[in-house]
């Protein structure tokens, strides 16, 4: 709540007056603007008084009687599930049930077959194809790659070997010149 100057109560401080407190990243009441600052605020204490234009409050047991404006009607959800297994939870559909014939949409003046969401996660022949698509890229880039290095094995071999022999002969020169 607030109180009638506008300032957050703050839960922990036991006063029903204002107080000034340092307020750090984390603490309710207060957003960081730079990293590691803090600031000191002020705020009301948290006990209930005269003073307060707002207080917030939720209600955690409903007694016999119903609370008239609050608890007397049902209000119907206005928005239904986005996301693909949302619906398909809400409507108890199987793996192979189309999805989209199922979409909450609502009724507008302006639109006669009225709104929906756009459905996420749903798997559509397009996602499966672009899917595969990659796999395939990745598995030729890892065929090249093997390739290459097969390749570079096997040059690499044929140089050293030609090394070798380099030496080899350079090495019968040598002695040759000795043996003279």
């Amino acid at each position: 709540g607030n109180d009638k100057q506008g300032f957050p109560m703050k839960q922990g401080v036991l006063c029903n007056h204002r107080v000034r407190l340092l307020f750090k990243k984390g603490m309710s009441c207060y957003r960081e603007r730079r990293k590691g600052c803090r600031k000191r605020k002020s705020v009301r204490g948290c006990v209930v008084g005269p003073d307060l234009s707002v207080m917030s409050l939720i209600i955690i047991k409903k007694g016999p009687e119903e609370l008239p404006g609050l608890t007397d009607n049902q209000m119907p959800r206005r928005l239904g599930p986005k996301r693909a297994s949302n619906i398909r939870k809400l409507f108890n559909l199987e793996k192979q049930d189309d999805v989209r014939k199922f979409v909450v949409r609502r009724v507008t003046e302006k639109k006669p077959q009225g709104k929906a969401p756009k459905i996420q996660r749903l798997i559509t022949p397009r996602l499966l194809q672009r899917k595969r698509f990659f796999k395939s890229q990745i598995r030729k880039r890892m065929e090249l790659s093997k390739k290459l290095k097969q390749d570079y094995a096997k040059r690499h071999a044929e140089y050293k070997q030609e090394q070798k022999e380099l030496r080899a002969s350079e090495v019968a020169k040598k002695k040759k010149k000795e043996h003279k």
